[in-house]
């Protein structure tokens, strides 16, 4: 007798718009640099997975309920955040040809909201040591490109109740906004939904007035006539996905380390664990030792800029920033020798360095493309333990773990989440190609480092 897998049940769907519409939200909104390049990524998929109250396991009226507030909270929310309501759209000019491409809240039916079941249970989903891929069912827009959303939502909201849990699963337009914008409107609707319906004044309200440097056009066109002059679609290779944790304890070993191996007290904990990430996955990989590797990190440009860009900007400002070397020379050294290396690509960051960006995107307009950017011999460090991530709750108490979806990953791509213990720990997803990831299972500097801890987040 087989046993097929269970599948995913959509129930229902709708659109959900601002609860009204600001004069702001009449506008257009024009892109940056920073928005445009992501033209031609993925939107981001995270979520969040929680328990069932005990008493309600049982009870229709649980998840009714919990669907309604969260259409009343988003509602609300995308009053404050409209762009997130809206649609891409593009204007063709024919001299030059060109095209530009921009945000439309007035036209547009509105965010998606999802409500689907699936004949599972919590364990099913967490015990498993890869990630099971049922998880990428959790999030609308599957394989989407940003550009897409001149006929998809911008944000969709999917809902997939468990036999015993709830996920809440977020995916949202790339060129809307990055990862500090996206858990920025994930806590904002928290906020919203525990404050059930009493118009509370949000604590952060986000700024949209995109940010250009002095003396240049808020409108920006793109030399392309063609989409596919500038968007490409790549399927990732076959990959295994699995959740590392490293304890606080564990990282301040690694740091401490690292740190007297260089002879400084400069490193930080996330540069000494990007640092063994890379070390423990090039050796993992067996690569030559002429091998050109890499280790790129997520690096938020707003804090580096002069004057500093505010937390609260809604919109995209990240750039790469990492160190490069043979694969070789990586692991002839040691700990703090990589770990200083990246050190110094943080440290030389700067409001220079993000302005000369500008400057040459203004030159020459591009749209980055991920099949070029990433190459299987580097490591990709996304995401931040600093975003808040457990702080979000829906009714149903603290999440018991975070997931993504399928998007923007690929061999060497590594997302750092805030450890759902809390006090400085760190939840590793690592992807890597089937043969990388068994070696690295088996690499006992990375596995020493992990928490025994791990059992089901």
């Amino acid at each position: 007798m087989s046993t097929n897998p269970p599948k995913i049940r959509y129930i229902s769907e709708s659109f959900i718009k601002p609860q009204y519409a600001s004069e702001e939200s009449k506008r257009p909104l024009y892109l940056t640099p920073w928005d445009l390049a992501m033209l031609s990524e993925n939107y981001i998929q995270e979520g969040l997975l929680f328990t069932k109250p005990p008493a309600t396991n049982a009870q229709e009226d649980f998840i009714r309920s919990l669907l309604d507030k969260l259409k009343q909270s988003l509602s609300e929310a995308l009053v404050h955040f409209y762009p997130l309501s809206g649609r891409l759209v593009t204007q063709k000019n024919e001299n030059p040809p060109s095209s530009l491409i921009f945000v439309d809240c007035s036209n547009s039916p509105g965010a998606k909201f999802i409500y689907a079941d699936l004949d599972m249970i919590i364990s099913d989903i967490l015990s498993p040591i890869d990630v099971p891929s049922i998880v990428q069912s959790f999030f609308d827009h599957d394989r989407a490109v940003n550009y897409d959303g001149h006929t998809m939502p911008l944000l969709s909201i999917q809902v997939t109740e468990l036999k015993d849990g709830v996920f809440i699963g977020c995916s949202m337009n790339h060129c809307i906004g990055d990862g500090t914008s996206y858990w920025h409107f994930f806590n904002t609707l928290s906020e919203i939904f525990q404050a059930q319906g009493n118009n509370i004044s949000i604590t952060r309200p986000p700024i949209h007035k995109r940010w250009f440097p002095d003396g240049v056009s808020k409108i920006l066109n793109l030399p392309f006539t063609h989409q596919d002059e500038f968007i490409s679609r790549v399927e990732a290779p076959k990959l295994r996905e699995r959740m590392f944790q490293f304890s606080s304890q564990s990282i301040a070993k690694l740091k401490e380390k690292s740190n007297a191996e260089s002879n400084t007290n400069k490193i930080s904990s996330f540069q000494t664990l990007s640092a063994l990430v890379w070390r423990c996955i090039t050796r993992a990989r067996c690569l030559p030792h002429d091998q050109i590797t890499r280790c790129r990190l997520a690096t938020n440009n707003r804090s580096r800029m002069e004057p500093s860009l505010s937390n609260d900007y809604f919109g995209n400002s990240i750039y790469a920033v990492g160190g490069v070397t043979t694969a070789g020379e990586l692991l002839e050294h040691n700990l703090g020798w990589e770990a200083w290396k990246l050190h110094e690509a943080v440290a030389n960051h700067s409001d220079k360095v993000v302005r000369d960006f500008f400057d040459i995107w203004l030159q020459s307009p591009f749209i980055l493309q991920p099949a070029r950017i990433f190459d299987p011999y580097s490591v990709m460090m996304g995401s931040s333990p600093r975003f808040n991530m457990y702080g979000n709750e829906f009714g149903m108490g603290k999440a018991m773990a975070l997931r993504s979806g399928y998007a923007n990953k690929f061999d060497g791509k590594v997302s750092s989440y805030l450890g759902y213990e809390g006090g400085g720990s760190i939840d590793l997803e690592v992807c890597l190609s089937p043969d990388s990831m068994s070696a690295l299972e088996s690499d006992k500097e990375f596995m020493n480092a992990v928490s025994l801890s791990y059992q089901l987040h």
